[in-house]
């Protein structure tokens, strides 16, 4: 009996132990007083519960990417250079910018506005995967494929069947895929791939003994890029949903974008850091730029990730804010701001910017969906007008300000995008090519409606329970 009781005594300081030792690396490592406050608090007083839960939702920071990249530093930095200098002719000449907006953006990423480029905005997945697919077909050396989800189901058997066609004509293929976003993809479709030539690993945050609590942690970028000529980048997943199959979603609204040019080089080291991470090793790829004969767009490639040093993401969008002079749109399904950008957002409205943000009105993930309604009566309030698409669900990454900047990426309005997952945005800097995506986003808003506080208040309390649950969780959502 007394055995039994000093063991558990033991257990118990071991477990008190740790929950102090793990507060102190809150305390070291934490973002913000609030986050360092709360994890101290539940770490000290609850530390078998907290434990678990700080181990994988604690960290802010995937170290072991920039850890794996420092040790393969000189191949790596070897393509660097090369892109660097070969992209030299193409960069924009800072003194040609003369928005300061975008002297800004340039400071965000080692990546600079390359100019000489073509764009089209892809509309919806039909038109999309259309575009992809034509791609895959012409592609004569290599095809590099990374998504978030990949499913096993129409169009993801259309993708495979497409690049095992490729792949036995000789050309090299790539498939690059998040281990938790599609988690639900059978082994059998990926030893279909394998069997046939085609090269395919899972992004795996959770790889090394270290980094094995880190399922948190997501690569939600979609790219896709033929020969190093052509790239795509923007919302869409491979699942039949994004074309609209899905019965409990209806339409799926999303947009992407297709480039020509030497933009699409950037764009590629970006997949062959994420390529490196999952395989150690280095691909041989295209690194001479092609100047597009009607590409009049000044383009900038925006990764971001849980590796930077700075919060580029964050940055982005508060340089973004802060910026605007008349309009700033913002169309993203997810809406969990975190206080500097609620803030910036508010002050934008009340200095008189036309702020809107659109988001879907019918919810994919129901926590994040809720979080939503926690801010609608303080944007409300300052003036920023809040819309919920009503023709199906929204999914698209957009941003516009002015007349001046347009994005399209992957890259959502909410914590998570801001600093737990590996996103990319395209950002362009050309009034025909911005005009494109407002006149885009004008039927978007036509086919919404404003939403408001009352939306809140005429809910039941345990509707309202959720939501203030759901703003508590925002951080990690």
């Amino acid at each position: 009996m007394l055995q039994s009781v000093g063991f558990w005594a033991a257990a118990v300081s071991v477990v008190y132990c740790l929950g102090i030792l793990n507060a102190l690396h809150a305390l070291m490592t934490v973002r913000t007083s609030q986050g360092t406050i709360a994890w101290a608090i539940a770490l000290l007083s609850l530390p078998l519960v907290a434990i678990p839960l700080y181990w994988v939702f604690g960290r802010n920071k995937f170290h072991g990417y920039r850890q794996l990249l420092r040790q393969g530093q000189e191949q790596n930095q070897e393509i660097v250079n090369r892109l660097v200098d070969n992209l030299s002719e193409f960069v924009v000449p800072v003194g040609s910018q003369t928005n300061p907006f975008l002297h800004a953006l340039n400071g965000l990423t080692r990546n600079k506005f390359i100019k000489g480029n073509e764009a089209q905005l892809l509309i919806d997945g039909a038109k999309t995967f259309d575009s992809i697919f034509a791609a895959i077909e012409q592609a004569t050396d290599y095809v590099l494929v990374q998504f978030f989800i990949i499913k096993d189901d129409d169009i993801g058997r259309e993708l495979k069947r497409r690049l095992i066609a490729k792949s036995r004509d000789g050309v090299r293929c790539f498939v690059l895929y998040d281990e938790i976003g599609s988690l639900t993809l059978p082994q059998a479709f990926i030893d279909e791939l394998r069997q046939s030539g085609v090269e395919v690993e899972a992004f795996k945050t959770t790889k090394g003994f270290s980094n094995r609590f880190q399922i948190n942690f997501r690569n939600h970028r979609k790219i896709v890029i033929a020969d190093g000529k052509v790239a795509f980048v923007g919302g869409h997943n491979v699942g039949d949903e994004y074309l609209g199959r899905d019965k409990n979603f209806g339409r799926w609204r999303d947009t992407h974008v297709r480039l020509v040019g030497p933009v699409v080089l950037p764009i590629q080291i970006v997949f062959l850091q994420d390529w490196y991470w999952a395989t150690e090793r280095l691909l041989e790829v295209n690194l001479d730029p092609e100047l597009s004969p009607e590409g009049d767009i000044d383009v900038l490639t925006l990764p971001s990730a849980p590796v930077d040093e700075i919060e580029a993401c964050t940055l982005f969008f508060l340089t973004a804010i802060n910026n605007a002079q008349e309009k700033l749109w913002i169309a993203s399904p997810y809406f969990v701001p975190d206080e500097a950008i609620s803030t910036a957002l508010q002050m934008a409205a009340l200095r008189g910017v036309d702020v809107r943000i659109l988001i879907p009105s019918k919810p994919d993930h129901l926590m994040v969906y809720l979080a939503a309604f926690s801010y609608l009566q303080e944007m409300e309030i300052a003036g920023v007008k809040v819309f919920r698409y009503e023709s199906g669900f929204l999914h698209q990454k957009v941003l516009l300000v002015d007349d001046t900047l347009a994005s399209v990426g992957t890259a959502n309005l909410d914590n998570r995008s801001f600093r737990l997952n590996f996103e990319i945005s395209m950002v362009f800097a050309n009034q025909r090519f911005v005009k494109s995506v407002e006149s885009m986003l004008l039927d978007d808003f036509d086919q919404a409606v404003l939403a408001s506080y009352d939306d809140y208040q005429r809910r039941w309390l345990g509707f309202k329970f959720g939501v203030r649950v759901a703003r508590l969780l925002s951080p990690i959502l």
